[in-house]
């Protein structure tokens, strides 16, 4: 049966949510193993540090150029297609490859184009879902299980097999996540389509949107995600340190995955007629606590709460700039702003990375003091949006399809 044939039988959110588990399932393989197969390769740690920047600096320039593209194609989905194809038999590439330049070069290939379509499927789902009433959590939720179950199952299967075991894995799923780009639905709307969005102010172009209010909410919202990509670099190694067996930092690190999954499975029923900016705000302050906490080493009992605690800093200061950027942006320009988001998170945690890869030199797990300021910077953003431009009520003028939730600021 041709897969186009198939797909219509079930619908575009189930569709979306199988691509986006088979998505996430190579970066969880690769967050388990692949810096232990660099060093075996004979990379140093830095040369290891380099090959994973450098697509980080790459999607710095690119990113806004993709997402203008995806919005000027006839759907989103065939940017996403052509990004999941071109990484799709890029990982055969790894075998035949040996020392750091040649590994650099196919990693990167492999890397970037899989960047590119993350923040275009993000706004092609949220459209979606908006459209239909449906929930984008629930969606993006499936990501985080996707991750976790191959951050878990690729360790296993490189202890009953081997570190052989590897490059087979991970070439596969990069292989699933080109076919599970084929299965995608449509996701702009006819034409004739009415959404909520319709009848509230949003912004065609780029520009109109480049202003302090707007920009405030992402740059607040990007300042808390870098304090996130310090605890996934450094955590593990700061736990080590404090005396923490290796068979707990496990668990720690996938409590939190499992964390976010929930709240993003539960975000439309419990927190979704909150205003965006608040929910950016929450995470903030969340994050302020939690870094704090982990500035002073605690027992695991209270690392166990802080790790749950994934579930306000990430989830819902996600999911609200999300949500933030679809209310007042139009589907002309969703790829773009959503891009430009991400160049923004990606900045910030190119300079966080640096600069505490620094101070835990310096100060140990004190330098999680340092992440605490930086989400509190990042809740001051917010604050002064709010105060620039106070969220709009929530309103039932929605089509009869779109729930009064989707309304919030």
């Amino acid at each position: 049966m041709p897969i186009s044939t198939l797909a219509r039988r079930f619908s575009p959110e189930l569709r979306a949510s199988v691509y986006y588990f088979i998505n996430f399932t190579s970066a969880g393989a690769a967050v388990a193993y692949a810096g232990i197969w660099f060093a075996g390769e004979g990379l140093s740690s830095g040369e290891i540090g380099v090959i994973n920047a450098v697509p980080v600096f790459i999607m710095l320039g690119l990113n806004l150029l993709v997402g203008r593209i995806a919005d000027r194609a006839k759907d989103w989905r065939q940017v996403i297609i052509a990004g999941a194809l071109a990484s799709a038999f890029l990982p055969l590439g790894l075998f035949f490859a040996h020392g750091f330049w040649a590994i650099l070069l196919v990693w990167t290939a492999i890397a970037v184009p899989v960047a590119a379509i993350g923040p275009v499927a993000d706004a092609a789902s949220l459209r979606l879902t908006k459209r239909n009433g449906t929930d984008f959590g629930a969606i993006r939720a499936w990501g985080t299980v996707g991750f976790m179950a191959f951050n878990a199952l690729t360790g296993l299967l490189v202890g009953w097999f081997g570190a052989a075991v590897f490059l087979p894995l991970y070439a596969l799923l990069n292989l699933f996540r080109g076919v599970a780009s084929l299965w995608l639905p449509r996701f702009r709307a006819p034409a004739e389509a009415r959404t909520i969005a319709a009848a509230l102010p949003t912004a065609g172009k780029l520009r109109e949107v480049m202003q302090p209010w707007f920009l405030l909410p992402l740059i607040g919202s990007s300042l808390v995600f870098g304090t996130h990509i310090i605890l996934n670099a450094f955590a593990a190694l700061l736990w080590q340190r404090q005396g923490i067996p290796e068979e707990v930092i496990g668990p720690l690190i996938a409590l939190a995955a499992f964390a976010e999954a929930a709240t993003m499975f539960a975000y439309r029923r419990f927190v979704g007629q909150v205003p965006a900016r608040q929910l950016i705000l929450i995470s903030a302050a969340a994050s302020v606590v939690r870094w704090s906490a982990m500035a002073f080493s605690p027992p695991v009992y209270v690392l166990v709460l802080l790790q749950l605690l994934q579930s306000l800093t990430f989830a819902l200061g996600y999911l609200g700039t999300v949500h933030f950027i679809t209310k007042w942006t139009s589907e002309d320009i969703a790829a773009e702003v959503q891009s430009f988001f991400v160049v923004l998170q990606q900045a910030i945690s190119v300079v966080a990375l640096l600069g505490f890869g620094w101070l835990i030199g310096v100060m140990g797990a004190k330098g999680y003091l340092v992440a605490a300021l930086l989400a509190l910077a990042g809740g001051g953003c917010v604050c002064l949006s709010i105060k620039m431009r106070q969220p709009l009520a929530q309103t039932s003028q929605a089509a009869p399809t779109v729930h009064v939730a989707d309304a919030a600021d």
